[in-house]
């Protein structure tokens, strides 16, 4: 059970300044600031991510097991796509400024920016965002059991995972040397970017 906040502390906390709260940094262009709890003592169930991104970058694909997440749009353009766990399928939405898309708790999802200097507020419903991320299960997972669970060749598992980072967050990460993923195109969930131009929500479906 949470404790009550005690609003007659001169410890209380009111404000907080989020740009000096470095989360995750993959370079000048992409990176996160955080305020939780810890930041901010008076929060109550309520968190945030402050993310920056320019064009092919990407929060790796994860889930929240404590907090729906809604994600607003403030500059550029996102697409938000969402594996729904009753359906088995994904859900591919693309959102520009003032445009929001709400990721349900626990489900597993990835955003990926369409536009350079995007920016959005990752908004979660709890003091402190709990997160699972792809890159820890791929590399985190013992190497036999994922060969033993799918009948898989363990050493081509092994070479297949090799060049994750645990805990990426922000992806491709900076050694990656891939051409084939230098466009936009190449992303299984590419939409052409809405721009700035106040078009409704849409949902697209990612092109082969």
């Amino acid at each position: 059970m949470d404790m009550p906040i005690d609003y007659t502390s001169p410890s209380t906390q009111f404000t907080f300044d989020v740009n000096k709260n470095l989360f995750f940094k993959k370079d000048n262009y992409n990176f996160m600031n955080i305020l939780g709890i810890e930041q901010l003592n008076t929060l109550d169930n309520l968190s945030l991510i402050d993310i920056f991104l320019c064009t092919n970058n990407n929060i790796e694909p994860h889930y929240h097991p404590n907090a729906s997440e809604l994600v607003y749009c403030i500059s550029g353009a996102m697409a938000v796509s969402i594996l729904n766990p009753f359906t088995k399928q994904y859900q591919h939405y693309t959102i520009t400024p003032g445009q929001v898309a709400n990721i349900p708790q626990g489900w597993w999802h990835y955003q990926m920016a369409t536009e350079d200097r995007t920016h959005v507020l990752a908004i979660f419903n709890a003091p402190t965002p709990e997160v699972i991320l792809g890159s820890d299960i791929l590399k985190l997972t013992p190497s036999n059991v994922m060969a033993h669970t799918y009948c898989m060749d363990e050493n081509q598992w092994k070479k297949a995972i090799e060049p994750i980072t645990a805990s990426t967050y922000i992806g491709p990460p900076k050694y990656c040397r891939d051409t084939h993923r230098s466009t936009l195109q190449d992303f299984p969930n590419y939409i052409h970017p809405l721009g700035n131009q106040g078009y409704p929500m849409q949902q697209y479906t990612p092109s082969d």
